[in-house]
């Protein structure tokens, strides 16, 4: 039996052997060092501590693929700035004083309350914020 294993130990089916556990070695570092730089990335608080998750052997990998944030920080942050500037745009045009309904820039009288928001051109019946002194469509005076 030992001529047997000592036939099958040839040098070259070692070197396979060993260059198979030095790949699998290789793959458990580089996952682990992938856990903490992705975890990092992706804004989790305390990514070490899923590094330390990670160093138990693939399933830790496992684990963290399953239960990590599906974005990244920047992301999210970018998708934050773009709902602000959204709100920042839809809030330009106003909300009426009375029931704070949305109210759109040619909006005379609020559709919901029916109050007067704006003032209206006796010349050209456009609407004219209350502040305006002559209508910008037609040049008439307002009193």
């Amino acid at each position: 039996m030992s001529e047997l294993i000592q036939e099958l130990a040839s040098p070259q089916l070692m070197m396979a052997v060993y260059l198979f556990i030095g790949f699998i070695v290789a793959l458990y570092a580089l996952s682990v060092a992938y856990v903490f730089i992705d975890a990092r990335r992706r804004g989790v608080a305390a990514f070490w501590i899923w590094g330390l998750v990670a160093l138990i052997p693939f399933a830790g990998f496992i684990a963290y693929l399953a239960l990590r944030p599906n974005s990244y920080l920047a992301d999210r942050e970018e998708q934050e700035l773009d709902m602000a500037l959204r709100e920042r745009q839809l809030a330009q045009y106003g909300t009426c004083p009375q029931c704070g309904a949305p109210i759109e820039k040619d909006f005379i009288v609020c559709p919901v309350c029916n109050t007067q928001v704006r003032n209206v051109c006796p010349s050209c019946r456009r609407p004219l914020d209350a502040h305006w002194k002559v209508c910008p469509y037609c040049r008439t005076h307002i009193q």
